[in-house]
């Protein structure tokens, strides 16, 4: 499945009138199972690709496309994952994960096996019955994983899933997410403020400027998985990509 972000701008309308340009000719293409990170600066409009990609926004100008179709609403091949889980806490880890196939019309035996299926992928079964606030940050952070995949989404959209875990949680919970995208082979968009965390984890690493967000530089991390932090090529691509953000900063103060 081919995603095409096509010359895309986005303008915001402050309340006093003002204009203010928030993304400016961002243009990618996003190949079948390729693993995006998006990394800039604070401010510089990451999400909000994510959200016009979702179909939660929509472009001032450009378009997007999923196999030559237009996105002008939620569409049913993505899925979005947030950095606050948004869970129901009243809904129990199954009955979370079940949600979007409830809202399918799935009937109730094919439901409780994609559910079934899907925990064990990430590893929560035996958690079906315990609430959102019995688990961890990274337990919680699974279920949401396994209630976009129970959907069977072609795209998963990841706006910094792990941004409020802390350090070894995070770092398990990238080692999980390659797993889980080894083995389904979706095809993932994952915004980061880590530039470990994109080295890591990405095929490419789409580097947006400061505010109105432009791509400064896509890079392309070499393929070999597991990838060595302490390597020497992992720290020399690392630093190439903190100097760039480093240098963005400082351009916004």
């Amino acid at each position: 499945m081919t995603l095409i972000i096509n010359d895309v701008s986005r303008i915001f309308t402050s309340e006093d009138g003002e204009k203010i340009a928030a993304l400016f000719h961002i243009s990618l293409t996003v190949n079948d199972d390729e693993f995006i990170c998006i990394l800039g600066p604070s401010g510089c409009g990451k999400t909000t690709v994510l959200r016009i990609i979702a179909g939660l926004e929509s472009a001032s100008a450009g378009s997007v496309t999923v196999d030559g179709m237009p996105v002008t609403h939620p569409n049913p091949k993505m899925a979005m994952i947030f950095q606050e889980y948004s869970l129901y806490p009243w809904r129990t880890v199954e009955e979370n994960v079940a949600l979007g196939l409830e809202l399918k019309g799935m009937k109730k035996p094919d439901r409780m096996a994609a559910v079934e299926k899907y925990l064990d992928l990430v590893g929560l079964s035996g958690f079906e019955r315990n609430y959102p606030f019995e688990l961890s940050g990274g337990m919680r952070q699974r279920v949401a994983v396994a209630r976009a995949l129970a959907i069977e989404p072609s795209i998963l959209l990841m706006d910094e899933p792990f941004g409020a875990l802390d350090a070894q949680t995070r770092n398990r919970m990238q080692h999980e997410l390659l797993r889980i995208w080894e083995k389904t082979k979706k095809t993932i968009l994952f915004v980061t403020h880590s530039v470990d965390e994109a080295v890591f984890l990405a095929d490419r690493v789409v580097v947006l400027t400061r505010r109105p967000g432009r791509i400064r530089e896509i890079v392309t991390i070499p393929d070999v998985r597991p990838r060595d932090r302490t390597g020497e090529e992992f720290g020399q691509i690392r630093r190439h990509l903190l100097n760039m953000i480093t240098e963005e900063s400082e351009l916004v103060q």
